[in-house]
């Protein structure tokens, strides 16, 4: 980074601009009185200059994502900034306002909707947009709009299966996972989390979904909401399997969603996704400078802050662009080379013109972890070399590497001297050797502990940082930090949806010898599904059949909702063995959300 790259103040000019009022108190409070997020501390943290015990990179993005308030983007357009991981925008039409990704939780939603209402009138939601399918960009809606509300609900084709795959059928190792990715578990200081790069951190209130009512399906689809005329672009398989940037063409704005923010984002982030598509993701940005960028005076994101002029949203567009195709091309490159993942990572070098551009740093993703999701993507974990097909999984690998070596204590002394020497990536793989083989040793959980926080302290990638200090965090004593109450998105999913949640949770092992089946009939809809156990699997399907059954039930989607909560619910019909329900629901096993990560 030159030094005039490093004085200069467009990113702090930009993140400020436009301030109408901060959030006063920043602490926003849920059911009880606790605090969800507090947007104050992260000013406070990072109010000086950098300590030793942060990357300076990070530091000052740290710095500008700490920034919060209400932000005029452009007459007519508004933003949430800094009062949650991601961006709320408020967009006013004739009567009243659009709301894009209303944050993570409601009662972040509320606070922010209600500062704009302080300054701008007390207008209320003609429509909601979901920009794409993550937990932060609609997990909020409930606390703008209620339940039953009539107004549109608009997100880009595919929305809900995705949000529901990521959410809620993977989602306790998600949250889990996401506890390391986001340091939820640390204090907010300069010897714990500075946030996660994308933004500051991600408030723990109550999480909900709502069922689109608008499916945008193709690109230049246009549609209209309270006078407000928006053209939209499919992005599908970039930031999320599905996503859309969209434009304004009254307010000559450009909503660019997750797809190009002031850092490098992921191809696969360190909580687990799938993998994104980074040549696809270069492709639509191209196509968004094509299609929108001679018509924009300002582009925005559900990230960070706004790019102004058609110059520099050019330019910012173009090196998005080239960031995620470089990294595609020369992995594919070095690929067809014979280069595994982990070695065209190690060797990847960066153009020194893109490397010159803040916004294409590793705060959030990095260019290693994202080299090995590109192998990933084409050649999947295998590496090719026969030796890694079948190896040992952690625990065992383990114990035989410390007997090699020569015990435990043995193992800790060697990690011992790689550390003062240094290396410390192989003296945190030697200390998590000596702690899988022993786990109450403490000297390995000691050595350990103190390398990963070292290596934490340097990361320009927040969320490294994050994963370091947590697991350090993890291994000095118990951690049970607070976290997403995502209890409320059931209520949008589908009945196949709601039969998925529980087939993923049936005990195979133990169902190997249990049969049943069951036919269940929905009074509101009319549809019948046909659910079946065999060979250890709950299969279930729509059916237009009467085939013969052990049991009918019949009954309404709300009152399914309630029966597979455990309650007992009135007016449900059941016709024939109700045994076999029970036999079910006895296989169900339960998801363990506090599981181990950097212990056995």
């Amino acid at each position: 980074m030159t030094q005039s790259a490093v004085e200069d103040r467009t990113d702090f000019d930009n993140a400020t601009r436009g301030l109408i009022a901060r959030l006063e108190p920043g602490q926003i409070s849920g059911p009880g009185g606790r605090v969800v997020y507090d947007a104050d501390v992260y000013a406070q943290v990072t109010a000086g200059e950098c300590p030793p015990t942060a990357n300076p990179s990070l530091w000052r993005q740290s710095k500008l994502t700490a920034i919060q308030g209400l932000f005029e983007v452009t007459p007519g357009i508004y933003q949430l900034r800094g009062i949650e991981l991601s961006n709320m925008t408020i967009v006013e039409g004739d009567r009243g306002i659009v709301v894009i990704d209303p944050a993570v939780s409601a009662e972040v939603a509320a606070a922010g909707i209600g500062l704009y209402r302080a300054h701008r009138g007390d207008r209320p939601v003609t429509a909601v947009i979901f920009t794409h399918s993550h937990i932060d960009h609609f997990g909020g809606v409930l606390g703008v709009v209620d339940a039953d509300t009539d107004v549109p609900i608009v997100a880009p084709a595919g929305f809900l299966a995705h949000a529901v795959s990521e959410n809620v059928y993977a989602g306790t190792a998600m949250l889990r996972r996401g506890i390391y990715h986001t340091g939820m578990a640390l204090p907010v200081s300069a010897t714990g989390t500075l946030g996660v790069g994308l933004g500051s951190g991600t408030s723990t209130g109550t999480a909900g979904l709502l069922a689109p009512t608008v499916d945008i399906t193709h690109t230049l689809q246009e549609e209209t909401f309270d006078g407000v005329r928006i053209v939209f672009q499919l992005t599908p398989g970039t930031e999320a399997p599905a996503e859309m940037n969209f434009h304004f063409p009254q307010r000559r704005a450009l909503c660019l969603a997750e797809n190009a923010t002031h850092n490098l984002h992921n191809l696969l982030t360190l909580r687990g996704a799938e993998v994104r598509d980074a040549r696809g993701w270069s492709r639509y940005l191209a196509e968004a400078i094509e299609l929108f960028a001679d018509e924009s005076d300002v582009a925005f994101a559900s990230h960070h802050w706004p790019t102004w002029e058609r110059d520099n949203i050019v330019r910012f567009l173009t090196e998005q662009r080239d960031l995620y195709a470089y990294l595609h091309d020369q992995t594919l490159r070095r690929m067809n080379q014979g280069l595994v993942g982990s070695e065209i990572a190690e060797t990847m070098k960066m153009p020194p013109a893109l490397d010159a551009a803040w916004h294409t740093h590793g705060y959030y993703g990095s260019v290693s972890h994202n080299v090995k999701a590109v192998y990933q993507r084409y050649l999947g974990w295998y590496d090719g070399n026969p030796a890694h097909l079948w190896q040992h999984p952690p625990e065992a690998a383990a114990a035989r590497y410390v007997e090699v070596i020569g015990g435990v204590d043995a193992t800790v002394d060697a990690a011992q001297r790689f550390a003062d020497a240094d290396d410390l990536r192989f003296a945190a793989e030697l200390a998590s050797h000596a702690v899988f083989a022993e786990p109450t040793h403490r000297g390995a959980r000691e050595l350990l502990g103190d390398v990963l926080t070292r290596l934490g302290y340097g990361a320009e990638c927040a969320t490294w940082r994050n994963n370091f200090l947590t697991g350090a965090l993890e291994l000095r004593g118990t951690v049970n930090p607070q976290t997403i109450d995502s209890t409320g998105l059931s209520a949008a999913l589908t009945v196949t949806q709601l039969f998925d949640s529980l087939a993923i949770r049936i005990d195979g092992e133990r169902a190997w010898d249990a049969h049943a089946s069951i036919r269940w009939e929905f009074t509101d809809s009319g549809d019948a599904y046909r659910m079946e156990l065999s060979n250890g699997v709950l299969i279930h399907h729509p059916t237009a059949r009467r085939d013969t059954c052990d049991l009918v039930v019949t009954l309404t989607r709300a009152e399914l909702l309630v029966l597979l909560a455990g309650q007992g619910v009135d007016g449900v019909g059941f016709d024939g063995d109700t045994g076999v329900l029970e036999t079910v629901l006895s296989l169900l096993d339960e998801a363990d959300p506090s599981f181990t990560v950097v212990t056995p």
